[in-house]
């Protein structure tokens, strides 16, 4: 099992800026509910040189590798290591009008907002480390894209696990107004279950119409 590292962040600490995020995105691929992105600055003197089972990192790798269960016990370890987090969303009716990669990196876009707003007011210069191809436009700050990067860069890989945990808790509360569903188990992803409820009961103003073929 691969586990990322902290030499991305390091690098760039090195450079001089003051702060290094991860960001990284959850829920592209489901049929219903948001894409939700996070992005957050770990504290770098948490971190030790070497990993081990002691750390409070020892486990935190891609949240796709993770299951849920886990996801719950290191987000509750990453949060209180982070100096600043930020969460964005962009739900169903936005991702159908700017499709889901644009979607996507409005997502991003949001949590870096955020984390900007929770950052200490004495700012200095922030770097910004994006999980996949792209880079998130419209930001004034420098940012490299890293391919497989929640594999590569623990600040990356702890904001796809504030992302992917975010997402399933908003899931699981939207279960309850869409009991038909099944939101609480497959989180809107195109199981048999969801697909069988679909031709059953119609779509919700939950579901991606630009996803579901009629």
């Amino acid at each position: 099992m691969q586990f990322p590292d902290f030499k991305s962040e390091s690098e760039y600490l090195a450079k001089g800026y003051k702060y290094v995020a991860g960001c990284d995105e959850a829920g592209r691929g489901p049929l219903a509910g948001p894409v939700v992105a996070a992005a957050c600055v770990l504290d770098k003197n948490s971190i030790g040189k070497y990993r081990s089972k002691n750390k409070w990192y020892a486990r935190v790798r891609d949240s796709k590798t993770i299951t849920e269960e886990e996801r719950e016990i290191l987000l509750q370890k990453i949060l209180p290591n982070c100096l600043a987090w930020g969460v964005g969303a962009v739900w169903p009716a936005e991702i159908d009008r700017l499709n889901i990669h644009h979607a996507s990196l409005l997502a991003m876009r949001r949590a870096v907002a955020e984390l900007m707003k929770n950052l200490p007011k004495k700012q200095g210069r922030i770097f910004l480390l994006v999980d996949g191809r792209f880079q998130i436009p419209e930001l004034q700050m420098g940012q490299q894209s890293i391919i497989d990067g929640d594999a590569l860069s623990l600040s990356i890989a702890a904001a796809s696990i504030i992302a992917k945990a975010h997402r399933d808790a908003i899931m699981r509360r939207l279960d309850a107004s869409f009991p038909q569903y099944g939101f609480a188990r497959h989180k809107g992803y195109g199981t048999k279950e969801h697909t069988s409820a679909i031709h059953k009961f119609g779509i919700c103003d939950l579901h991606r119409k630009s996803f579901i073929k009629n």
